[in-house]
């Protein structure tokens, strides 16, 4: 072990930065703006219901949806805190004080089956809590053809 201390000592050299394990995380890309003047808004048929979704076989026959129906106007730029403030000009529940509104788009799959995703909730006077400011492109809305209904689920 001669000589070694005659060796001067490195500084240690710095390693990568630490990084988290897994995919990055997405970036969220913000849809263009739409003119709202100038663009014809789409019909959301939005179906309402106090403690629980509906269930999916209730909107497996055409014509034959549950009947507490709300349909609106709307852009798919619209936010959940403008779609929840509609909602409740017009649903007495979604009105109370600790309500939350749960939202899921209705959709057929490839075989015609009717799927159920969830995509976000809202509070009734919890603005800026919860997924307010998700707007239903962000969420992968898409309208539909003629041949086939999309809906928007509700419960508070």
């Amino acid at each position: 072990m001669a000589g070694m201390t005659d060796m001067p000592m490195r500084p240690a050299r710095p390693g990568p930065p630490m990084q988290h394990r897994g995919p990055p995380p997405m970036a969220r890309l913000r849809p263009e703006p739409i003119d709202r003047e100038k663009t014809c808004p789409l019909l959301l048929r939005v179906f309402t219901r106090v403690a629980g979704h509906h269930q999916n076989e209730e909107f497996s026959v055409r014509g034959k949806e549950p009947k507490d129906e709300v349909q609106i106007y709307t852009w798919k730029d619209a936010t959940l805190r403008e779609l929840t403030d509609l909602v409740k000009e017009v649903a007495l529940p979604a009105r109370k004080r600790n309500a939350r509104l749960s939202f899921a788009f209705v959709y057929p799959d490839k075989n015609g089956r009717f799927v159920v995703r969830q995509v976000g909730s809202t509070f009734a006077y919890g603005h800026g809590r919860g997924d307010d400011a998700k707007t239903l492109a962000e969420l992968g809305f898409q309208v539909c053809t003629n041949a086939v209904s999309c809906y928007f689920r509700l419960c508070f």
